[in-house]
């Protein structure tokens, strides 16, 4: 196998911006593009290989062909025939909905699928662009609906105004919403169940209401108050930070300089490397190169990530994200 690339899958919603066929180089470009979603095994939005010999296949169809060698021996026994992660980028030109994600044992129980884990990197905003990420004051699941039908739920969600680089765990259960004017790297569990808990009183395209979870929500939201939501590390010039670990992927920022050679080692899983600025040369295991700029998103598979090597044609920065502590 090699490092692999996708067709982006892009989504016209009813919020999204003009930035993800500018981010990514897409032309012709298209408004109203939501998110694209970059590496996905959902149902119905299903990524295809678009580099190499494999270009067309599904990453289904890869993962029925290649199993362990592409995901890796543990992520294969734990997963079997399905892609853990889901990997997107996320252009709000209006406010998305407040929501909230079930964890494994909610969604298992209500729709067979996995829960929803996921993270944010801060990829662009504008000024004063802001999202909302947990509680700041008390709530129960009694004030929590009769805040729904005052209109008052907002006045207890957190708050935070954002500027590139921040970054934000949400575990399942915390409930949050992308704000106006944010630009953002999504990683996640591969599951598309969302419960809507309010939404603007918004109309679609066709006028009406959008569908509340209200219900739904009630028991998946996680009503405990946290000292912060937001994730610190430490900001370098150079080099690999840790953001995120959690049994569902670990995440780290790579940030380097024209000409720099950075090499990396891993264990038994894939690998996703995420540019979200420049542009570089990925050499993996086997000695596979390949060509990795602004905007794309690249799966290495298990067999050829052991050893893998990033040159540096720019500056850039870009998200690497695996399952385990490799």
């Amino acid at each position: 196998m090699y490092p692999l690339k996708f067709n982006p899958i892009l989504k016209p919603i009813i919020w999204g911006g003009e930035d993800i066929c500018k981010f990514k180089n897409i032309k012709p470009q298209q408004s109203g593009i939501g998110e694209s979603w970059e590496i996905s095994d959902v149902s119905g939005n299903v990524s295809v290989v678009s580099n190499g010999e494999l270009a067309g296949k599904s990453l289904t169809e890869l993962i029925e062909q290649f199993g362990e060698k592409l995901l890796g021996r543990p992520v294969f026994e734990q997963f079997g025939n399905t892609f853990p992660l889901l990997i997107k980028f996320i252009d709000a030109k209006q406010a998305l909905s407040i929501q909230v994600h079930p964890d494994d044992e909610l969604a298992k129980k209500r729709h067979n699928s996995f829960g929803k884990t996921e993270m944010w990197y801060v990829v662009k905003a504008t000024e004063n662009a802001s999202l909302y990420s947990g509680f700041k004051m008390p709530i129960d699941a009694e004030k929590y609906v009769k805040s729904l039908e005052d209109d008052t739920f907002t006045n207890y969600l957190q708050k935070h105004t954002v500027a590139p680089g921040d970054v934000f765990f949400l575990p399942a259960g915390r409930v949050h919403a992308i704000g106006a004017g944010c630009f953002i790297a999504e990683i996640q569990q591969t599951s598309n169940i969302t419960y809507r808990i309010y939404d603007y009183n918004r109309k679609d395209a066709n006028g009406n209401l959008r569908e509340l979870h209200t219900e739904l929500a009630k028991d998946a939201i996680d009503y405990n108050l946290y000292s912060s939501y937001k994730t610190n590390y430490k900001r370098k010039r150079t080099g690999v930070e840790l953001l995120a670990s959690c049994p569902y992927f670990t995440t780290n920022l790579i940030e380097a300089k024209t000409n720099e050679d950075l090499r990396l080692i891993h264990r038994d899983t894939f690998v996703i490397y995420i540019c979200l600025e420049g542009k570089l040369q990925l050499i993996d295991s086997q000695k596979n190169k390949i060509e990795v700029q602004q905007g794309e998103s690249v799966l290495v598979p298990a067999e050829n990530a052991q050893f893998i090597q990033l040159l540096f044609e720019t500056d850039s920065k870009l998200l690497e994200t695996f399952i385990g502590n490799a």
